[in-house]
């Protein structure tokens, strides 16, 4: 048992995140679990949704730190092939909106000019003499 005062928390706090990751993990498994259930099923509309629940768990296991951001990607990436294999099932891909086109408004003619104003000649720095280097001793 830690006698340190520190050492104390880091159990408690250890505990409490061991706790936090145990409840993620499920999750994850979970869902992954789900989706291979949709999967044998040959269910198209409930493994379009359990792929993507189990790609947004993989995302927030990443972000939180409980499984390796490579590892998340490469298992989103075995789950897409293995759906897109067996199932034929992609992600669904958004209707396009047909916007109907606005005639085109003529912008005001420019208004004049303000006169220029004259030019105003910049007067250069004066330049500071180049520091000198110490003449090179003779042997």
């Amino acid at each position: 048992m830690p006698i340190i005062k520190s050492a104390k928390k880091r159990v408690k706090t250890t505990q409490k995140a061991t706790v936090r990751n145990a409840k993620t993990k499920r999750s994850l498994k979970h869902a992954i679990k789900s989706f291979g259930k949709a999967l044998g099923a040959k269910d198209k509309k409930t493994a379009v949704k359990a792929l993507d629940k189990a790609k947004s768990e993989l995302d927030k296991a990443a972000k939180k730190g409980v499984v390796h951001k490579n590892k998340a990607a490469r298992k989103k990436s075995q789950l897409a092939k293995s759906a897109k294999k067996s199932a034929g099932v992609t992600k669904a891909s958004p209707a396009k909106k047909t916007v109907a086109k606005k005639p085109a408004v003529k912008k005001a003619a420019p208004k004049k000019a303000a006169p220029a104003k004259k030019p105003v000649a910049k007067k250069a720095p004066a330049k500071k003499p180049a520091a000198k280097k110490p003449a090179a001793k003779k042997k």
